[in-house]
């Protein structure tokens, strides 16, 4: 199973369009998670008809009619792994141990909010996975995705697509 990960889209503050590439991406997964920060229903709409599959929650940006569709956290289980979706998980620092109790019972645990990529395990094996910004790269060199695979129950091939420079949200 072939996962597209993304969060923090921000549509249409931070751009006008998701970049060609996560929407290449999105096409060809047979499944996709998002993170929250939509900021716009009609982004929705359009990646709940574009996705084979979708898991979402929503986030701090997002508004009443965003909150009314979609869970604070998102749970499913994947061929085998229990994933969770949220957007905040609070700072970097005690990130793992934080997460690593409010979730004893995930393999995976998406999230948002920094813009930050970031993917580590903790000491309990709980992967943390945060694709970072596909529009708002802030403090980052690059806007972020990333795909992963499941295959009988094992999360792997997880990668950060770096997006090109081009995409970069117009400055105001």
């Amino acid at each position: 199973m072939r996962l597209v990960l993304t969060t923090d889209t921000h549509l249409p503050k931070r751009a006008r369009d998701l970049p060609p590439a996560l929407w290449a991406a999105i096409d060809s997964a047979d499944m996709v998670v998002h993170a929250g920060d939509w900021v716009d229903e009609a982004t929705l709409d359009l990646l709940s008809e574009r996705s084979a599959a979708l898991i979402a929650c929503y986030g701090n940006n997002d508004g009443p009619r965003l909150r009314a569709r979609l869970p604070e956290i998102a749970h499913a289980t994947v061929d085998g792994i229990r994933m969770a979706v949220v957007h905040e998980t609070g700072p970097a620092t005690g990130r793992e141990q934080r997460c690593a109790a409010r979730f004893p019972d995930l393999d995976v645990l998406v999230f948002g909010h920094s813009h930050i990529p970031w993917d580590t395990t903790t000491a309990t094996g709980l992967r943390l996975l945060n694709p970072g910004s596909p529009t708002d790269r802030r403090r980052q060199p690059y806007a972020t995705f990333m795909t992963a695979t499941i295959d009988a129950g094992t999360l792997g091939d997880v990668t950060l697509h770096k997006l090109p420079r081009r995409h970069d949200p117009p400055t105001r």
